[in-house]
């Protein structure tokens, strides 16, 4: 009787390490997909301005659609209007998608409650940069994606690591950079993480101002 549960619990914690093991495979996993990141320009008078993204093989969607040559050149104005050089279309910015190799830590961040999300990134995206509009647009993207969740583990990347992995290459440089990426995983219950740090960045000048998230 002995022996047996011995081997059973034998069995148990070898379960129980290939779970864990798996576990923190996928956690420590770095490939992802960049999701909706929007980029808006804010010059302090009407401008051309030339956008490039340095490693544009990792590109997967772009809107308007992107030059692998010259990259997107617009028009932009102190509103944040643009109009393609290329195509004459009015936008409000400019979209991509595309992989990334964003590290996955879930011992810092934020768990927050499916229910307090609205809140939860009114204040944060405060925080980080983002002005009601820009807030606005992300709020209502990613909304029905967190809202449902009974929690969510929420990351926002430093900028440092954003620049690292897509930097973009703007002519006439901008003053003011703001890139603003979520890495977000929807969990039953709330895991222990150390609250993340949020430094709020000072927009003044021509600005750039860049939203997008991925979910893990």
């Amino acid at each position: 009787m002995k022996n047996i549960s011995l081997a059973l619990l034998i069995i148990i914690n070898i379960l129980l390490f290939i779970i864990n093991y798996s576990f923190m495979f996928m956690l420590n996993k770095t490939a992802s997909t960049s999701v909706k990141p929007i980029i808006y320009l804010y010059p302090t008078e009407e401008i051309c301005v030339n956008v490039k993204v340095c490693y544009p093989n990792k590109l997967t969607h772009t809107f308007p659609k992107y030059n692998q040559s010259t990259g997107w050149n617009v028009m932009a104005k102190p509103n944040g209007d643009l109009i393609d050089l290329n195509t004459k279309r009015n936008l409000y910015a400019l979209y991509w998608e595309g992989i990334n190799n964003f590290k996955i830590d879930m011992t810092k961040g934020f768990v927050v409650e499916g229910k307090d999300t609205i809140s939860f990134l009114e204040k944060h995206l405060a925080l980080l940069g983002l002005n009601e509009r820009e807030a606005n647009e992300f709020i209502i993207y990613w909304l029905p994606k967190l809202e449902n969740n009974n929690y969510n583990w929420i990351y926002f990347v430093d900028i440092e690591e954003i620049n690292r992995d897509m930097p973009l290459i703007v002519t006439p440089k901008p003053d003011t950079m703001i890139r603003v990426f979520m890495q977000f995983k929807a969990i039953g219950k709330p895991i222990k993480t150390q609250e993340q740090v949020i430094t709020t960045p000072i927009r003044n000048g021509f600005t750039l101002v860049e939203w997008g998230g991925t979910e893990l």
